[in-house]
């Protein structure tokens, strides 16, 4: 499926799920400077937004009253600001339990891109992508409900069918390693389980699913963020978003309708993500989450904090280094020189991203961001010292969350409380931590892998020692 340029004045839409502060600091961004540019010959892209669950609420009505504009603040390294207004946003759609506006948006023949940003865990697939039918909220939108991606999209795709809409890009922008194809797969399973034939089809033959790898450090806004705007801007704004002036965003090229130029403002149009999503997901994502846990452990309470740690930078360091660039060579990307700009990046201390933020949801980031390296060093022979260290460091934060000892609430939207519990009344917690098999897929309950955690949590706690945060 090639990529189709749009041409002339016309107005082409893309329907984006979920107004969360990275979508509206990243592809919100692209898009309002691709807008801004008026290109000769290109048309005009509007975006979108909605939700399929009330959790964003209070966000779409700030965005409602402020007709979709907002302002973007950046901060680079040595604290240098910078604020744009954000008009890429042309729509709000109120939710509501039935989703009858977020359909009937998606519904339009003029959109030709519904997007979405969804956590690792909410697209509910197990180590061979396969769905988890056991999930209560799949198992409701399997018999019709729309609360999970898969419902609410079965039903704005069916609309589409029905109307005659014409074909659509589902376009995935988020963390999950390979999250086009693993949504098309998931998709196509989803709607089998449901015994839609008809919609099966015509999802296969008028969807296409590119693959994209994302990258902008995007913390939750505080309220000074809004006292930066109205003191930079003047400007009152209900809704800001900020994060790093680094952005990065890598698509695969295969769109079945028009897209809009992205090249043209910095994206990379590729054939195969692979390579960077692999650089990204090992190399920033999951030593991001090491430098969260390792900081929560000892006290602190940003990443830059942890970053700028001598040992926890050392632990990150090392995992990269000694596991990671073996485990991704050859690569297009100069590795070395990624971990250090990921490194200089975690470390700007005017971002002010929490560990609370980037620790959360342990049981997707394990098996999604780290197990991978963990099995390749395994399969090659070497034993993986410097990544069973963020395992083990997520083990004893897991121990002080049953606990009751960490300092803020630990999210995670796939754990099941009842089975993380269990570790710990367990006769042996790191054994039976390592016999999880959604956790560790085929490497759970084997000697190599129990030896290595072993070994990692002696380091830990001997580090934690010596830190005086036993």
């Amino acid at each position: 499926m090639n990529s189709v340029q749009g041409s002339g004045a016309a107005t082409h839409t893309i329907l984006h799920i979920g107004a969360g502060s990275f979508h509206r600091a990243h592809q919100a961004w692209y898009l309002h400077r691709l807008n801004e540019a008026k290109l000769p010959g290109e048309p005009h892209w509007s975006l979108t937004v909605g939700n399929i669950r009330s959790d964003m609420n209070a966000v779409l009505d700030a965005l409602t009253a402020q007709n979709g504009v907002y302002t973007l603040e950046t901060v680079t390294p040595q604290g240098e600001r910078a604020y744009e207004t954000i008009r890429s946003i042309e729509r709000v759609v109120p939710w509501t339990e039935s989703l009858d506006a977020l359909i009937e948006a998606g519904a339009d023949s003029a959109c030709k891109i519904i997007a979405f940003t969804v956590t690792e865990g909410g697209y509910y697939l197990d180590e061979q992508d396969k769905l988890d039918t056991a999930n209560p909220d799949l198992a409701a939108d399997l018999k019709g409900g729309h609360t999970t991606i898969y419902g609410a999209l079965a039903a704005i795709l069916a609309a589409r069918m029905q109307r005659g809409a014409g074909p659509v890009t589902l376009q995935t922008c988020d963390n999950l390693r390979s999250n086009g194809e693993r949504f098309h797969a998931g998709m196509s399973e989803f709607l089998a389980r449901r015994g839609d034939d008809e919609l099966a089809q015509w999802f296969d033959d008028y969807a296409a699913c590119p693959s994209s790898m994302v990258d902008r450090i995007t913390p939750r806004p505080t309220p000074d963020v809004r006292e930066r705007v109205k003191a930079a801007t003047g400007v009152d704004d209900a809704c800001p978003v900020m994060g790093e002036a680094f952005i990065q965003w890598v698509i695969e090229n295969r769109f079945i309708t028009a897209r809009p130029a992205w090249e043209k403002v910095g994206a990379e149009l590729v054939d195969s993500v692979m390579p960077y999503e692999e650089a990204k997901i090992r190399i920033l994502n999951a030593t991001h989450s090491c430098i969260a846990w390792a900081g929560t452990l000892v006290g602190l309470n940003y990443i830059h904090e942890g970053t700028l740690d001598a040992d926890i930078r050392k632990f990150a360091f090392d995992y990269v280094t000694e596991d990671v660039i073996p485990c991704l060579t050859p690569s297009p990307l100069d590795l070395e020189r990624y971990r250090d700009v990921v490194l200089e990046r975690f470390s700007n201390p005017y971002i002010q991203d929490t560990n609370q933020r980037v620790a959360a949801d342990g049981f997707s980031k394990l098996p999604g961001f780290i197990a991978p390296t963990l099995s390749e060093c395994f399969e090659r022979g070497v034993t993986p010292a410097a990544t069973a260290m963020l395992p083990a460091l997520f083990f004893r934060f897991l121990e002080r969350w049953q606990a009751g000892k960490l300092p803020y609430a630990y999210q995670d939207g796939v754990m099941d409380e009842r089975v993380a519990r269990g570790f710990f009344a367990a006769d042996d917690p790191l054994k039976a931590f390592a016999a999880d098999r959604l956790l560790w897929g085929g490497m759970a309950q084997t000697a190599g892998l129990e030896a290595a955690l072993a070994d990692a949590v002696a380091r830990v706690d001997a580090w934690l020692v010596k830190r005086g945060a036993d």
